[in-house]
């Protein structure tokens, strides 16, 4: 596995690289990680415990990137020189790479020249990383572009090219001018969580993830100081923290709002189990686990009808949409599934528990172990 990020930073890349890795492992496969390592220092191959599990860990010297609070990277022009010593030293039969940025594009290009397969797994998009660049509008604009066109290189080389849903395929499709992306969901083992099936006493708001731009959380504290007696759990850290903590005050409900910062996952689940919505205003999701660990905890969805979301939403069904940046309508869906009867608030949490099902990940390591052998799966 070739990841760019991973334990203990943590994304919805490495989330997935995490429980993709684990079940390997857990169905027999011996399964190498190559990742950043925390400082920078060439460390021996060690295991490493990750989701239950004995991963071999082969921590790359990385540095952090200035401007935020914990990416780290490889520098690009000695990835080919790291993913040469993993290679020849693991002599892996696949390489699954999950990123084609640094550590993915390195290992794909050695990989190549050894016969060795790959398959990667796209889950960013060049734009969410505009906030961390801090380059003029004409720096973007090129930033984006040359991203694009190295992803479209990497992807090129690989033997089959996967994303989390078939709206990020269509996207990655249009923007690559290529064809045959297949998509695959990163599934979640319902089973880690608990769902409560029953009217809620309080009205709790609760998003997880990175409290960043592109998540645009600040529309959920305007939503929530419009909502009478309503609290909003924010579960996860990020650059925005500190500006989203100054808005709670100038709207007058910085104790409506509470910051719990990065968790772990037995308080995640805790607090998705105890919340009444679960609530996403992102404009940039290629899926979302933490939408689907929500439905895997009973929760009606509320969230940005933008990217891969509306594939987990069912409007009327197991919550609603609502149109990005839209702050008015926002506070109407929430209205609608904090007010709603005992009979229809329950028929939304079993909606919820019954779509998340298809995204068991116990179909999603099949799929993969087929792409492995070097099956055909249908795009």
């Amino acid at each position: 596995m070739g990841c760019d990020t991973f334990a203990p930073n943590i994304n919805g890349a490495a989330r997935f690289a995490e429980r993709l890795s684990a079940g390997l492992v857990q169905r027999g496969h011996a399964v190498h990680v190559s990742a950043p390592n925390v400082r920078y220092a060439l460390e021996k191959p060690r295991i490493e415990k990750i989701e239950g599990e004995d991963l071999v860990l082969h921590r790359l010297p990385s540095v952090l990137w200035i401007g935020h609070e914990w990416l780290r990277f490889i520098w690009p022009w000695r990835s080919k020189h790291y993913a040469r010593k993993v290679l020849d030293e693991v002599r892996p039969d696949v390489v699954h790479i999950q990123s084609h940025i640094v550590i993915g594009r390195g290992l794909t290009r050695e990989a190549r020249k050894r016969g060795i397969p790959v398959i990667a797994t796209n889950h960013t998009m060049a734009e969410n990383i505009l906030d961390s660049t801090r380059l003029p509008e004409w720096g973007n604009k090129l930033f984006v572009k040359l991203a694009w066109d190295d992803a479209r290189r990497t992807f090129n080389m690989v033997s089959a090219l996967t994303t989390p849903t078939r709206k990020a395929a269509d996207f990655l499709e249009t923007t690559l001018g290529i064809s045959g992306v297949i998509p695959i969901s990163c599934g979640i083992d319902m089973h880690q969580y608990t769902a409560v099936i029953g009217p809620r006493d309080a009205k709790r708001i609760v998003f997880v993830g990175r409290l960043t731009a592109e998540k645009r959380v600040e529309d959920l504290v305007r939503a929530t100081a419009r909502i009478p007696d309503a609290t909003l759990d924010l579960v996860g850290d990020g650059d925005q923290r500190d500006a989203l903590a100054k808005l709670a005050d100038e709207l007058g409900i910085r104790d409506r709002v509470v910051f719990h910062g990065r968790v772990s996952d037995e308080e995640l689940r805790a607090a998705l189990t105890r919340a009444s919505v679960f609530a996403i205003a992102s404009i940039a999701e290629l899926q979302s686990i933490a939408t689907m660990e929500a439905m895997a905890s009973g929760l009606p969805i509320v969230a940005a009808d933008a990217v891969a979301l509306p594939h987990l939403v069912s409007e009327g069904e197991n919550g609603y949409l609502f149109e990005p940046e839209n702050i008015d309508e926002l506070v109407e869906k929430l209205d609608r599934v904090l007010g709603a009867d005992d009979a229809a608030y329950e028929a939304m949490q079993r909606a919820s528990l019954e779509m998340v099902s298809a995204h068991d990940i116990t179909r999603t390591l099949d799929t993969f172990e087929a792409l492995y052998r070097g099956e055909q799966i249908p795009a």
